[in-house]
């Protein structure tokens, strides 16, 4: 319709707006403005067509109240006016800076369902192809961009960490605790790292291993002649082995209580975060805070005792600052539920698919039973359980164990934030923008892993390349449970592969995403004793 044809007989003119596709991303922002004009509109005016042509966007705004009306009106107006030649401006200004190419998708969502729905490996590697290694998206309500150039990776996690801080969802950090150190940048974050490494230091693990081979030689037994769901066996496995860890073998009645609410807890971690009566997220958040009463009354026993005990409990316990202060009570309740977390729900799902792996791969199966027989042997001839040195010498277990991370890679992304605006790679990332290296694909570049898609554990009897093996991360805030991980996983092979075999019972050969890569359905599998002839 011809604006000079028009006949207008009020001052009011509503132009529907028709922005220009980049700024889609931005009309969540506006709903405060828009909505109460809109309101205004409806409760006081009514509309009528200025035009005659059936499709005509322009419309009078005939008065039905009181001229004040009016003014509030084009208060209004003149407001919302005003932020949108603000975004306008702001968007020509982030254009200018040349953001990466990518999609956006659809308001709010943004690709949110195509990453949770999809096979990680075909998202990231479809958005590769066609944008190239660094692209932007949309997911769960953030504005992204991910980058699968190892050299990118460095300089988010390691060189210029200090430009792109660690970011969760509030629900996750309300649930583990505020001051655990995955939540923290600075002076704080690295006194803590290193009073959790020091619980995983060598010194440490090697008291460690015949408690750990305690738990196995429990574990195993109730397997024999069974049908087990893999992954939960080896995530109450993976479990006990924490408890251990974070409290030593002190034995309080207190520990079974946090057992117990942990579990309640880890029920609601991954749901959606609606604290309403009967969620799953409101009976995690009622574990949680019975939880953090049970630890803060076992901590303080033994602050009265003046009996630190083992663990990492003991550790924080004793630590001190400069200035000889102790840690609270939240800090270390906070820090022992949130290692807890980190050590057993991810290591349990590497042990599935180890499982699986050295199910279908018979050669790779039986060359790590030979090396564990040789152990086995020798351990024999002493009478006593395995060392710390054992697990030394247990290289191409180790290997089996390394192409297994990089295969599963249990750990897809990691979220960091930009803290400032940043120019990145020739790029232009916004403050606030999400910034998420992506492990599994550099893990499953062909220039990096020649046929990645293989199974092949020889492929680390050369190191990887840097920056291109991650599995447990990298830099100052890479998983500083690294060593201990792969050490119960070393022990529970030994006795696995020198006494059993296994059988997955269906052989639909696929995948669940939720929030970790598993087999579909946690690998049922049948287990029977060896034959050894």
């Amino acid at each position: 319709t011809s604006v000079s044809d028009a006949q207008p007989t009020h001052p009011f003119l509503y132009i529907s707006p028709s922005p220009p596709r980049p700024l889609i991303i931005h009309l969540h922002h506006l709903h405060l403005i828009i909505l109460p004009l809109l309101k205004a509109c409806l409760w006081h005016f009514t509309m009528q067509p200025l035009f005659s042509q059936t499709y005509s966007f322009f419309f009078i705004l005939s008065q039905t109240y009181s001229v004040p009306y009016c003014f509030l009106l084009l208060l209004l107006t003149v407001l919302s006016s005003s932020v949108l030649l603000v975004l306008f401006l702001k968007w020509g200004h982030i254009k200018e800076k040349r953001l990466p190419p990518g999609s956006m998708g659809w308001p709010y969502i943004g690709e949110t369902l195509k990453l949770y729905t999809e096979n990680p490996n075909s998202f990231f590697s479809n958005r590769q192809k066609r944008y190239g290694d660094i692209f932007k998206t949309h997911i769960l309500g953030c504005p992204c961009v991910m980058t699968s150039s190892p050299k990118a990776a460095r300089i988010v996690l390691v060189s210029e960490a200090h430009l792109f801080k660690p970011t969760y969802p509030p629900s996750k950090e309300k649930m583990i605790g505020p001051e655990a150190l995955f939540f923290h940048q600075g002076a704080y974050h690295s006194r803590l790292k290193k009073l959790v490494q020091a619980s995983f230091l060598p010194s440490a693990l090697t008291g460690l291993v015949p408690e750990i081979e305690k738990i196995v030689l429990k574990f195993l037994p109730t397997w024999e002649n069974c049908s087990i769901n893999t992954l939960e066996e080896m995530k109450r496995y993976a479990f006990d082995v924490a408890m251990i860890s974070a409290f030593g073998q002190n034995g309080e009645l207190e520990i079974e209580e946090v057992k117990y609410l942990y579990q309640c807890l880890e029920k609601g971690y991954n749901c959606m975060p609606l604290d309403l009566p009967g969620t799953s997220y409101h009976k995690a958040m009622k574990a949680r805070k019975l939880l953090n009463g049970t630890l803060r009354n076992l901590i303080r026993k033994r602050r009265e005792s003046r009996k630190h005990g083992g663990g990492l409990l003991g550790i924080l316990l004793g630590a001190t600052d400069q200035k000889l202060n102790h840690l609270s009570d939240s800090q270390i309740a906070d820090n022992i539920i949130g290692v807890i977390f980190a050590a057993h729900d991810t290591t349990g799902s590497v042990l599935t698919w180890l499982v699986k792996y050295l199910h279908d791969n018979d050669d790779v199966l039986e060359a790590v039973t030979k090396e564990q027989e040789e152990i086995r042997r020798r351990i024999h001839g002493t009478n006593g359980g395995l060392t710390w040195d054992d697990t030394r010498r247990m290289p191409l277990t180790s290997r089996v164990i390394q192409e297994t991370l990089r295969t599963a890679s249990i750990l897809s992304f990691t979220f960091r934030e930009a803290v400032q605006d940043v120019e990145f790679e020739g790029y232009f990332i916004p403050k606030g923008w999400k910034v998420l290296p992506l492990f599994r694909s550099i893990h499953h570049c062909a220039d990096f892993f020649p046929h990645p898609e293989k199974f092949d554990p020889s492929r680390f009897e050369v190191p990887p390349r840097p920056n291109t093996y991650m599995p447990f991360g990298n830099g100052v805030h890479s998983c500083p449970g690294s060593e201990l991980a792969k050490l119960e996983m070393l022990v529970l092979l030994h006795h696995l592969t020198t006494s059993f075999r296994w059988k997955v019972i269906s052989d639909e050969d696929k995948i669940q995403y939720g929030p970790f890569p598993v087999p579909k359905r946690g690998l049922p599998i049948t287990v029977h004793p060896r034959n050894k002839t």
